[in-house]
């Protein structure tokens, strides 16, 4: 097995005994970067200086200490909207070209006590603003299954340099299914936790309340190991609640013995692709045999999911971007007078994504209109949130599929923006309702694309995502190379 074959246990277990080094794996994964970033594009930023410092560190404190921690010399990469200290932080809007973070975000300063190695800032959509990666101001990013086909979004930078080998995990954010999405269309694991588990902190603010930070990697165990380390309450984030953070892999089992799981009959629709279909269907029935229980249910109140996002999310999006003035930070074109200042510096910073979503959202939001779209979507949003409450007095998780199609191809959908919308169909309401999702890889269609399977668990109850979908991979043990 290759150095970038490894999962994150296997690469841990490799360091800690000393089989490889910190500076080795790091070395051959820049390496696999720099001959494969022509054509996936995964990065706006490779800091290589700081990877070979952070692997140095990392090995002296394998030296020093021993076995280290679980994620002590792991290479890993970060969505450009997630803040690191001293490192660009650009959202992929040309409005950000030259910003550099002033501090780190709270999720990556608990990370980075574990002494992990930094590959790079991954390429997204502007401002986490699409669903695949076409929208960034510096290019798309490809599918590693598929280079002519999208990563998906809006992480599908992440998502790519995970399922390419670049990296053993990454970070991305979570908006409207902006993790798990890009980990069906490249076969990799996507997490999305429950609103308030992981700080927001540090990250580029899209949708306030709906924003979460999530994690990619090739396996649930990872994921579980990783997400122990960065979840908890932050005082920074007042939106962060106090609950206990279990050590996830720790709990982790082979069997369903004993799980109830509900398949909401609202997402097995006309229009999901066949294949996706009878893949999700085949992982419900090992579900079956691993001992869970399996019992069709109703969530009344998703059909309104998508409309209820695309108007909440707008009014956030034009509140949020307002700060983007050309005046304290970012891209500043000069004007006569305040006004054109700002209207310039927007005009030529903002990409057409950006500025649909902040008119939308400024309509929406504006007076005479507010209580015919942003009142009915909130009141929306509670029916919503209270069907999974009811839904999970009854079960253990719920399973849907992950997204209605596998990847489609560069520009297939670019010029038709409802339609783009729609990919996102199967994972908003999880955002409307604060409930965590994780995403597997369940199968492969008949051109050999991935297909990935959506778990959703009751807020707080990260650990029957992880069980199940561990459960699941150990059974289904696909393997799934990039073609590349």
């Amino acid at each position: 097995m290759e150095l970038h074959e490894l999962t994150v246990r296997e690469a841990s277990e490799k360091l800690a005994s000393k089989e490889i080094s910190a500076t080795e794996l790091t070395k051959a994964l820049l390496k696999r970067t720099k001959e494969l970033e022509p054509k996936v594009h995964a990065f706006l930023a490779v800091t290589e200086e700081r990877a070979l410092n952070d692997a140095k560190v990392a090995d002296e404190a394998f030296t020093a200490g021993g076995s280290g921690l679980p994620l002590t010399g792991i290479p890993f990469a970060a969505k450009d909207n997630i803040l690191i200290e001293g490192i660009q932080a650009t959202a992929a809007s040309k409005i950000l070209v030259n910003y550099k973070a002033p501090y780190s975000a709270t999720s990556m300063k608990r990370l980075m006590v574990q002494n992990p190695v930094l590959i790079g800032k991954t390429n997204l959509d502007e401002f986490a603003m699409g669903s695949s990666t076409e929208n960034s101001a510096f290019g798309p990013s490809r599918n590693p299954h598929d280079l002519e086909r999208v990563p998906g979004g809006s992480s599908g930078g992440s998502a790519a340099a995970v399922a390419a080998g670049d990296v053993l995990f990454a970070f991305g954010t979570d908006t409207g299914g902006s993790v798990r999405q890009p980990a069906s269309f490249c076969g990799v694991v996507g997490f999305k936790p429950t609103y308030g588990r992981i700080s927001r902190y540090g990250l580029i603010a899209l949708g306030s309340s709906l924003d979460q930070l999530g994690i990619f990697a090739k396996t649930v165990e990872d994921v579980a190991v990783i997400a122990t380390a960065v979840s908890g309450a932050d005082e920074n984030d007042t939106t962060s609640l106090p609950k206990p953070v279990p050590d996830y892999a720790s709990l982790l089992k082979e069997d369903l013995k004993g799980m109830k799981i509900g398949i909401p009959k609202e997402y097995f629709i006309d229009g999901t692709d066949k294949e996706v279909e009878a893949s999700v269907k085949s992982a419900i029935k090992k579900m079956e045999e691993l001992g869970a229980t399996v019992e069709e249910m109703s969530l009344p109140h998703a059909s309104y999911s998508l409309a209820a996002y695309y108007i909440i999310m707008p009014v956030e999006v034009s509140a949020n971007l307002s700060r983007y003035d050309g005046i304290r930070y970012g891209l500043s074109v000069t004007g006569k007078n305040l006004e054109e200042v700002y209207f310039n510096s927007r005009s030529q910073g903002f990409g057409p994504e950006a500025k649909r979503r902040i008119m939308i959202g400024t309509h929406a939001s504006s007076a005479g209109y507010a209580d015919a779209y942003y009142k009915k979507a909130k009141l929306a949003q509670k029916l919503i949130k209270e069907d999974f409450v009811k839904a999970f007095s009854k079960f253990d998780l719920l399973i849907t599929p992950t997204a209605p199609t596998p990847a489609f191809k560069v520009g297939e959908k670019s010029n038709d923006p409802l339609s783009m919308y729609l990919a996102d169909i199967f994972t908003v309401a999880l955002n409307i309702a604060g409930v965590p999702g994780i995403s597997v890889p369940c199968g492969v269609s008949s051109n050999g694309l991935p297909i990935g399977v959506q778990l959703i668990a009751p807020h707080f109850k990260e650990e029957n995502l992880f069980i199940g979908g561990h459960a699941l991979q150990k059974s289904l043990n696909l393997k799934l190379k990039p073609n590349i």
